[in-house]
């Protein structure tokens, strides 16, 4: 059903590695990735340009590397291996379901994966394929929620959709505290200002920069992503109003 009355034609999705975790919280859920292939095939269904950047927490994080007596530059790219991981898997699964995705890898993988370049990632787009971006930047130090601001503006997408496991950005975390209400509306700056890490800072000043919108959301809610792309009121949105 393309073209449905959406608000955003164009939209890159970040996803935390953790998103993919089941009951086990570790690895991949085959039924969580069900889930979230389906999600995004009904959304390209609309008609809407879909990319994706993943994580790789389920598998790695190079911020623990001290633990394995790691520095961080080697445990970073372990953290790059990871996304590359999840990538691949997302896009088997949106292969099998219908669609047709194309995985695009920071770090040259020729054997396994595209090499990102942003003319063919753009094409693909413009081919009605979903596109999966793996190995973060490419670069250590860089967060994957960085690499999702940077690609989304390469793509010129019209908005970033930050997926969580709450409703939005609080004030306090709603764990510790049950009563935080998640804001409706921040900017840039008071997102800046607060220190709200639910998002790396870095990324924030990144589309600060091009006046990038993004919206934070709950993506187990289900409908959630389809409700962001019509436009409804759906999780935390962050801009420069």
């Amino acid at each position: 059903m393309p073209d449905r009355q959406v608000r955003y034609r164009r939209i890159l999705l970040k996803l935390s590695g953790e998103a993919l975790v089941g009951a086990e919280g570790f690895g991949i859920d085959p039924a969580v990735l069900k889930r979230v292939a389906s999600d995004l095939l009904e959304v390209h269904s609309m008609g809407v340009q879909t990319s994706v950047v993943i994580g790789g927490g389920n598998i790695f994080r190079g911020l623990h590397a001290s633990e394995y007596g790691l520095t961080r530059v080697p445990a970073d790219q372990m953290g790059m291996l990871a996304t590359v991981i999840n990538a691949i898997a997302l896009g088997e699964v949106v292969n099998s379901l219908g669609g047709e995705a194309r995985v695009m890898s920071a770090i040259d993988m020729n054997k396994i994966s595209e090499p990102y370049v942003r003319g063919k990632a753009l094409n693909h787009l413009k081919e009605r394929r979903i596109v999966i971006f793996g190995a973060g930047t490419g670069n250590p130090y860089f967060s994957t929620d960085t690499a999702a601001a940077l690609r989304a503006m390469e793509m010129g997408a019209e908005v970033l959709l930050k997926a969580t496991k709450v409703d939005g950005v609080y004030p306090d975390d709603p764990v510790e505290d049950p009563s935080a209400k998640p804001f409706l509306k921040l900017t840039y700056q008071e997102m800046l200002k607060r220190n709200l890490r639910v998002m790396d800072m870095t990324a924030v000043t990144l589309a600060m920069g091009q006046n990038l919108p993004i919206i934070v959301f709950n993506l187990r809610k289900e409908g959630s992503i389809q409700n962001v792309v019509l436009g409804e009121r759906v999780g935390t949105l962050i801009s420069g109003e």
